[in-house]
């Protein structure tokens, strides 16, 4: 085991055990040094001002975007465009491309295990438009077989959504699968890689993506700042999401014609420093290398799901093999709330999720309300998973339920 803490300012200068990983990521000094360096010495709006501090700031955000080009191997940098977060991204295709592409009686299949922001967005489009919303069904240990996927596929799939990773089970799920059927029918895909980017090498051409979107803030860089990935073809037939400053050509009192890819969908002043933060968080996990980040985890996660599911009234979602839950654990206890578990806890100096974890069609599905969730990233460490395991361990005891 590698001890990354050292690099990570809030879990050096705090005695807490960080097990919120798939909320959000703690952001290394080398990121935190970054932003502020932006601010600090090229803050200036990019992309307007023709003076030299301008010119630098526009330079190193179009450097970011190329940095994050690379790092997903898309194949051109106008394919990359900076939103806010995964939310935001989602709801781009949502609005400029399912609105204006798909209509009555198409098919809009969405996985069953998504997070809440890649169905309400599907949501919105199937009232709109008069197309029909599908959902993939997993099975109990939150997997999707091939016959599953297989099925509910058919020649009026016009759009598919899926996560690369279950925020809820840990499972990576079918994508490709998923999109060979649903390219063979004619239709689009779009990947939620949000609970995977920073955890295993994501590869869009390989992936065959049309769409994937992804947050900085699970990926070691700040809250703010996320990325749509789309198809060059697919992106320019799109109207832009938000009209404003930066994203026009030309305007008149009348119409306006919009500025090319990839500033079509970028409206108004850009997070800058957060595209900047972004660039070092890439910099920093391929420093790393991917090899060394899935080793660490592996261990710390077999150490998570050996640790738990040996404790007595502890029911752990998901597959019973610890290396299908990618740093992600669900749980129950019996006769205790999920919110009593994390405050619990908390008062330990042990952060954890509780409750539904956007992701309630899925929770109903298992025939569970909510749970608890530990999930953890390779700056965690096994003094970490046996802090929690050991208080886990007395939880049921403190509620007054006895051993």
């Amino acid at each position: 085991m590698t001890n990354f803490k050292k690099d990570f300012p809030l879990l050096c200068n705090n005695n807490i055990v960080y097990l919120d990983n798939a909320a959000t990521s703690q952001r290394p000094s080398s990121v935190i040094e970054a932003e502020k360096y932006f601010n600090e010495n090229l803050n200036a709006n990019p992309l307007r001002g023709l003076y030299s501090l301008g010119i630098k700031a526009t330079d190193c955000y179009e450097a970011s975007r190329e940095r994050v080009r690379k790092f997903i191997n898309a194949k051109k940098n106008s394919e990359i465009i900076f939103t806010r977060n995964a939310t935001e991204a989602i709801n781009l295709v949502a609005y400029s491309y399912g609105l204006n592409n798909l209509c009555r009686d198409d098919e809009i299949l969405v996985a069953i295990s998504e997070h809440h922001s890649n169905l309400l967005p599907w949501q919105m489009v199937s009232k709109a438009t008069g197309a029909v919303l599908k959902f993939l069904y997993c099975n109990d240990d939150g997997s999707y077989s091939d016959e599953a996927v297989q099925n509910a596929v058919t020649p009026r799939t016009k759009l598919a959504a899926m996560a690369v990773v279950s925020n809820v089970t840990g499972q990576t799920n079918p994508t490709g699968l998923l999109t060979k059927l649903v390219h063979s029918n004619g239709g689009v895909v779009l990947l939620d890689a949000a609970q995977s980017v920073l955890h295993t090498k994501t590869d869009v051409t390989d992936a065959d993506a049309d769409f994937l979107v992804f947050s900085g803030h699970k990926m070691l860089a700040p809250m703010g700042i996320g990325v749509l990935y789309g198809k060059e073809a697919l992106l320019n037939d799109m109207p832009p999401f938000l009209s404003g400053g930066e994203m026009i050509e030309y305007v008149t009192t009348e119409q306006a014609t919009f500025a090319p890819l990839p500033h079509k969908f970028e409206a108004g002043t850009v997070n800058a420093s957060g595209a900047y933060a972004l660039s070092a968080a890439i910099d920093y996990i391929e420093n790393i290398g991917f090899d060394n980040i899935e080793r660490q985890e592996r261990q710390l996660n077999k150490a998570l799901y050996e640790g738990m599911s040996s404790i007595p009234h502890v029911h752990i979602l998901g597959s019973d093999k610890y290396d299908e839950h990618n740093g992600i654990l669900s749980f129950t206890i019996d006769d205790v709330h999920p919110h009593d578990i994390a405050s619990i806890l908390d008062s330990r100096d042990i952060c954890i999720r509780a409750g539904h974890h956007c992701a309630q069609p899925l929770l109903k599905h298992l025939g569970v309300i909510s749970c608890a969730r530990a999930s953890i990233a390779f700056y965690n460490d096994l003094d970490d998973i046996d802090r929690l395991t050991e208080n886990v361990k007395n939880i049921r005891r403190l509620m007054g339920y006895g051993e």
